[in-house]
């Protein structure tokens, strides 16, 4: 018997052992995971690191009560502990009226190859050749001057699904990660700043080297940095913060946020907060995607959307609970861990790229800010107010001309959204992704 169907048994017994407690419904997911991880600073191994994980959670229902329970036990007798301990409190919990498993036509019945696990296990020398490599590259870097060190991990995730509609299935992922952090100068005037790549396969990574050079010569382009006059200008985000902007939205347009009244964008359904020519999509179906997945935490299958479509918002993300608060289908974006009930989430949630390249993008900007980091989380989700710190470097007359940091962004995510302007470079590297893009009008702080 494999692994995968020993994880699945394992779930659908627990599920059985419940009903046959006295639950009216119920469900079970299994999750085992191995990861490896090295790391090296200076030439010499830092550590390495090795885990391996089994948890079990388990939910059950009593007419509209709920109750969850994990275990990283799965032995017969701590099963069945678990098993009681969950059903006593179902008894006693308050009622939930949005709360239940999905029904049997709702789940998936499709199995789609969604090319999620790299077959490859590397081992301890392979991921010590990659740190090493990336380290090199990136204090080769002239006026790099210490290392943070360099890091290359992997990891291999399954998990197992099974509830008492009828619902039985696995899901298998693997991820290999390569990063570096170096800094740049001296005493009271040094710098730092990092690379890094995450895949599902390691022949899709960035080489070591690319990544180690291009976190050296970040370093040193932060050197010597300003501050300018607090003022309005256009702002440039980098790709490797520009997500940062959807993460935003993602969290506005969470079900659960929407039925409790606290988002800014909870009356916004159906209205234009983009350019027409935006577009966002959430895609569970891209192959070899960060966070690519044929079904959801409540068994229902997925689907790509568009979460803005010329930038008009026309979904919200929903698992089914938030669904019924709100009086809609479930979008089938619940995700789940072994401890608490499933609860809305995207998946590869993506800008789509534009048609000017990021030189044309900043062309015309006398005077504005591209920013390359972000710090803190100065935003209120109900009201959409922004301010965040920052660092990055100045433009002038179309160009990049010093850098800058202690930087305040400060604007409204309204505001934002409708000025954007995004370029053609957008890469896939996360589970949320975004080009380089351009915000109109923002106050930027400083001095």
């Amino acid at each position: 018997m494999n692994s995968e169907q020993k994880m699945l048994d394992t779930a659908m017994a627990v599920v059985e052992k419940a009903m046959a407690a006295g639950a009216e419904a119920a469900d079970s997911i299994v999750v085992q995971g191995t990861s490896l991880s090295l790391a090296q600073r200076l030439g010499k191994p830092e550590h390495v690191e090795r885990s391996e994980g089994n948890d079990l959670g388990l939910r059950v229902f009593i007419g509209k009560r709920q109750a969850m329970v994990s275990s990283s036990d799965t032995g017969a007798d701590a099963l069945t502990e678990l098993v009681e301990r969950a059903v006593a409190m179902a008894r006693t919990v308050p009622e939930d009226p949005f709360c239940g498993l999905a029904e049997p036509e709702q789940l998936a019945t499709t199995d789609i190859d969604l090319d999620e696990c790299d077959s490859v296990e590397p081992d301890t020398d392979t991921l010590k050749d990659r740190a090493i490599q990336a380290e090199q590259a990136a204090r080769a870097i002239d006026g790099v001057t210490n290392s943070e060190g360099a890091e290359a991990s992997w990891g291999h995730y399954r998990v197992g699904l099974a509830g008492s509609n009828g619902f039985a299935r696995t899901r298998t992922r693997s991820s290999h990660s390569i990063s570096a952090s170096v800094i740049a100068g001296e005493g009271t005037l040094m710098e730092r700043d990092y690379d890094y790549d995450s895949r599902v396969h390691a022949e899709d990574l960035r080489s070591p080297e690319d990544i180690g050079r291009s976190a050296g010569e970040r370093a040193v382009k932060r050197l010597n940095p300003r501050k300018v006059e607090t003022q309005k200008v256009p702002v440039i985000y980098d790709p490797r913060i520009s997500s940062s902007i959807i993460s935003h939205l993602s969290s506005a347009v969470n079900g659960s946020s929407v039925a409790r009244g606290t988002s800014f964008l909870k009356d916004k359904l159906g209205e234009k907060i983009f350019p027409e020519n935006i577009t966002i999509v959430d895609d569970p179906l891209r192959p070899r995607g960060s966070s690519s997945k044929s079904f959801d935490a409540e068994g229902l299958p997925t689907r790509k959307r568009n979460i803005i479509e010329n930038g008009v918002l026309t979904s919200w993300t929903m698992d089914l609970r938030s669904a019924r608060q709100l009086g809609m289908e479930s979008t089938a974006s619940a995700g789940r861990g072994t401890s608490s009930p499933p609860s809305p989430s995207t998946s590869n949630l993506f800008m789509e790229a534009g048609t000017l390249s990021p030189e044309e993008l900043m062309a015309d900007i006398k005077s504005g800010f591209y920013v390359t980091e972000m710090i803190g989380m100065g935003v209120n989700g109900v009201t959409g107010d922004y301010s965040r710190g920052a660092t990055g470097f100045w433009i002038e007359n179309g160009e990049i001309v010093f850098p800058v940091s202690e930087m305040t962004i400060a604007g409204n995510l309204l505001d934002i959204f409708a000025n954007i302007t995004c370029a053609n470079d957008l890469v896939f590297r996360r589970g949320t992704d975004a080009p380089t893009i351009r915000i109109e009008g923002l106050t930027v702080a400083g001095l």
